[in-house]
């Protein structure tokens, strides 16, 4: 009877152990989501792999890769990925502006050359 009621009381502990621990770890990272801090870290994105997957050695790739990045570029994956996107969209606004200025070149053109044909024509039925 002492037995069965000392495995219950460790059980019971031991889940409030495992609660207190889970409300522990859920609020460092809504504390790290909710105060940015997160993205100058190198450590949430593997942490975030071994917690969800439970791979060790995908969350150590991340890792290593993050670190590359960063010592390559200097900066964070995130912000590296970022400064990508960010130039390749000024390169795409860039081009559609050629494109725009193309594209009332060749109709000015085309338009001055209509006139000169038309004047041609006229120039030859009153010659």
């Amino acid at each position: 009877m002492q037995r069965t009621y000392y495995l219950e009381l460790k059980l019971k502990i031991s889940k409030h152990h495992n609660v207190e621990i889970n409300k522990i770890v859920l609020y460092v990272f809504v504390t790290l989501f909710l105060t940015g801090c997160y993205q100058s870290t190198a450590m949430v994105g593997p942490t975030l792999t071994l917690v969800s997957t439970g791979n060790i050695s995908q969350a150590g790739f991340t890792f290593i890769t993050n670190k590359a990045v960063e010592k390559r570029t200097g900066m964070t994956t995130t912000e590296y990925v970022s400064t990508i996107l960010e130039e390749n969209n000024k390169k795409t606004k860039k081009n559609k502006k050629i494109h725009e200025d193309l594209i009332i070149l060749v109709q000015t053109h085309f338009e001055k050359t209509r006139k000169k044909l038309f004047l041609q024509d006229k120039s030859k039925i009153l010659n």
